[in-house]
C-alpha cells in the first residue's frame, strides 16, 4: 500500500498529522484550569489507529506517549460498539493506564461509518482522591490507597455526556472544580484534533491518508534501523538503582541485559529486583514506555518518533519484579521512577554499542505537594513542585542543560513564571537561582540544578507530602564522566533545627513562615575531567556555575 504514495503526499500528510497534535496541545495548555497543566505542561497528545499503532505525536512528555499504544490496544479490545461522539477515558494501571493520575481522553475518527483512528489526551490531574493529597501516597501498600481507580468506560455515548459519570468522578477529588474544568479541556482538545483529522480524510480521501500513513511508518523503521544497523553488536549490560521505597527496603535494582544484532535490539529487563509493598512499582504500559523512551533518546532526532521507529526493538520483562507489577500493587510513583533507572540502566548497556550517542544520566524526580488555606480567600490548595528543575547529562555534543528536569520528561516539564505561582498561591520565591558545582565533572559537565528557597505565606500549618527519589544516587556519569550531586531537601522552621525531608513522606507539618530549601541535583558528566578544556573551566568559574574546588562540591 505504502508504495502507491509518492514522497510529496506522505510528506504532508506526515505533517499535517504533527501539527494537528501541536494544535491540540496548544488548545489543552490555553483552556486548562490548574496549574500543574496550564504552567507545568504535565499533558501529552497523539493519534493512533485502531491497530494501537502510534502515528503521530508531539513534542510533550516521553514517559506518557510510550505508553498511549498500550492504552488503545485495552480499549479496542474493551469496546467493540464504537460510535461517532463516543468518548472513552481510563487511567487504571491495570487496564491500559500509566498511574491513576494520568487520566487519558480518547475520541474515534470515522471516515463515513469506518473508523479509522484515535484522537488521544493523557493529563496529570493535581488530585485523584485515596488517602492522601496531591495523588502520591507513599504510605501506599495497594492500589486501592492510590485513589480513584476508572477502567475504560464511555464518558460520552453518541454526543451525549454521562452527566452521572462525571458526577461520580468529580465527587472523589478533593478539588472539583479543577477537576471538572481539566477534563473538560481534554475533550475539547480531543474534539479538536478529530474535527482537524476528519478535515484532512476530506481533503485527501481517507484511503490515501491511510496509505500515507503506512508509508511514514515504513520509513520511520528504515531510518531508525539504518541508525542501529551501525552500532557494535553485542550482549550488554546496564543497572541503575532506586534509593529506597520508603518502607525499609533499599537499593532497588534495575537490571538491563541489552541485545544487539544488525539492526534489532533486543531489550531484557527480567533479572530486575522483586516489586515492592510500596508505590514505587511500575505499570506494564509505564515500562514498555520507559524502554521506547530511551530507545527514541538513542537514535536519530529528526526520526518521527512512531511505531515505526519502535519496530526494531523488543521487550522482555517478568512479572512480579519491580518493573512490572502484579495486579493490585501501588504504582503512583512509576512514570518518574523506576522510569528514569530503567532508562539509565539502558543507556549504560548501550553505552557501550554507541557511545558517541550515550548521555550521561539525567536527574531523578523529587516532588512536594502541599495542601493548606490560603488566607487571602479561604480557599483551600493543592500545589505541586514543579520549580527548582534538576540538571541533565551532558553528551558527547556538549553540557548538559541546566535546570531541564529528568530522564522521563527531557524539558518537557515546566515550572511557568514563579511571579504567577506567587499570586496563585500563598508562596514567596525567595530564591531561586542555578545550584553551584551540582553538575558531575567531565569532558563536558553535567547540567545543573537549582536552589530554591521557598516560604509558606499562609496563617495556618499546612500539609505536604513528597514523592521521589535521588538523595543517595545522583545522576550517572558516563564514559569516565561522573555522577551529578545528589538532591538535599530541607525544612527550616524558626527555633527548630533544620529537617532533612525524606523522598517518601506523609503529612509533614509546614507552619507559617517555614522556609523549604530546595537544592536540586545536577546532571551526570560525560567523559573523563582530565579531557575538559581549560576554556570550558575558566568560564564555568567566571559565570559562578562551579566555585571553589569544582563539581565535587555539594552545591549551596
Amino acid at each position: 500500500m505504502s508504495s502507491k504514495i509518492d514522497p510529496i503526499t506522505r510528506s504532508v500528510v506526515q505533517h499535517r498529522l504533527s501539527s494537528i497534535v501541536k494544535e491540540m496541545g496548544e488548545a489543552m495548555l490555553r483552556t486548562t484550569y490548574s496549574q500543574i497543566l496550564n504552567s507545568s505542561r504535565d499533558f501529552s497528545l497523539a493519534i493512533c489507529d485502531t491497530r494501537a499503532r502510534l502515528i503521530a505525536q508531539a513534542d510533550h512528555l516521553p514517559v506518557h506517549v510510550g505508553a498511549l499504544p498500550w492504552a488503545t490496544l485495552v480499549v479496542e479490545e474493551r469496546f467493540k460498539d464504537i460510535a461517532p461522539g463516543d468518548v472513552i477515558l481510563l487511567n487504571d494501571p491495570y487496564h491500559g493506564g500509566s498511574h491513576l493520575p494520568d487520566l487519558t481522553v480518547f475520541v474515534p475518527v470515522f471516515d463515513g461509518r469506518k473508523r479509522l483512528l484515535w484522537t488521544i489526551v493523557r493529563a496529570h490531574f493535581s488530585d485523584i482522591g485515596g488517602a492522601t493529597h496531591g495523588a502520591y501516597n507513599p504510605g501506599a501498600t495497594e492500589i486501592w490507597q492510590e485513589g480513584l481507580r476508572v477502567p475504560p468506560i464511555k464518558l460520552s455515548e453518541a454526543g451525549r455526556p454521562r452527566e452521572d459519570l462525571l458526577d461520580l468522578l468529580a465527587l472523589n477529588v478533593r478539588n472539583p472544580r479543577e477537576f471538572r474544568g481539566d477534563l473538560a479541556a481534554m475533550l475539547g482538545a480531543a474534539h479538536l484534533g478529530e474535527r482537524r483529522v476528519s478535515k484532512l480524510f476530506s481533503e485527501f480521501g481517507a484511503p490515501i491518508v491511510e496509505a500515507a500513513i503506512e508509508a511514514i511508518l515504513d520509513a520511520t523503521e528504515q531510518q531508525t534501523r539504518a541508525v542501529v544497523s551501525t552500532w557494535k553488536d553485542g550482549v550488554f549490560f546496564g543497572e541503575a538503582f532506586l534509593d529506597d521505597d520508603g518502607h525499609g527496603r533499599s537499593d532497588i535494582r534495575i537490571a538491563a541485559r541489552v541485545t544487539k544484532q544488525g539492526s534489532d535490539i533486543e531489550v531484557d529487563l527480567s533479572a530486575s529486583d522483586p516489586q515492592s509493598t510500596s508505590f514505587v512499582n511500575s505499570s506494564h504500559a509505564n515500562m514498555q514506555a520507559a524502554v521506547a523512551m530511551a530507545f527514541a533518546y538513542l537514535i536519530d532526532a529528526e526520526i518521527p518518533k512512531n511505531t515505526g521507529a519502535l519496530r526494531p526493538l523488543k521487550v522482555i520483562a517478568k512479572q512480579g519484579t519491580i518493573v512490572w507489577a502484579d495486579p493490585g500493587r501501588p504504582v503512583t510513583l512509576c512514570t518518574s521512577h523506576p522510569s528514569n533507572e530503567i532508562v539509565e540502566a539502558i543507556v549504560k548497556a548501550l553505552s557501550a554499542s554507541c557511545p558517541e550517542r550515550a548521555m550521561a544520566g539525567w536527574s531523578r524526580r523529587f516532588r512536594i505537594a502541599i495542601q493548606g488555606e490560603d488566607p487571602r480567600s479561604g480557599r483551600n490548595f493543592i500545589w505541586h513542585l514543579f520549580q527548582a528543575r534538576p540538571g541533565g547529562g551532558a553528551s558527547s555534543g556538549g553540557d548538559g542543560y541546566s535546570s531541564i528536569g529528568e530522564w522521563h520528561s527531557v524539558g518537557g516539564l515546566k515550572f511557568g513564571s514563579l511571579e504567577v505561582a506567587e499570586v496563585r498561591f500563598p508562596l514567596h520565591f525567595r530564591r531561586h537561582e542555578f545550584r553551584e558545582n551540582s553538575g558531575g565533572d567531565g569532558k563536558f559537565r553535567g547540567g545543573l540544578g537549582v536552589a530554591l528557597d521557598l516560604v509558606l505565606e499562609t496563617t495556618k500549618p499546612a500539609r505536604g507530602n513528597t514523592a521521589g527519589d535521588g538523595v543517595r544516587y545522583g545522576p550517572c556519569g558516563m564514559l569516565g564522566g561522573e555522577d551529578g550531586v545528589p538532591h538535599d531537601y530541607r525544612l527550616i522552621s524558626e527555633g527548630r533545627p533544620p529537617r532533612v525531608l525524606r523522598t517518601k513522606e506523609v503529612g509533614i507539618e509546614i507552619g507559617p513562615g517555614d522556609c523549604l530549601e530546595i537544592r536540586s541535583s545536577g546532571g551526570g558528566g560525560y567523559g573523563p575531567p582530565a579531557q575538559r578544556s581549560a576554556e570550558a573551566r575558566a568560564r564555568d568559574r567566571e559565570q559562578g556555575l562551579v566555585t571553589g574546588d569544582g563539581p565535587a562540591g555539594q552545591g549551596s
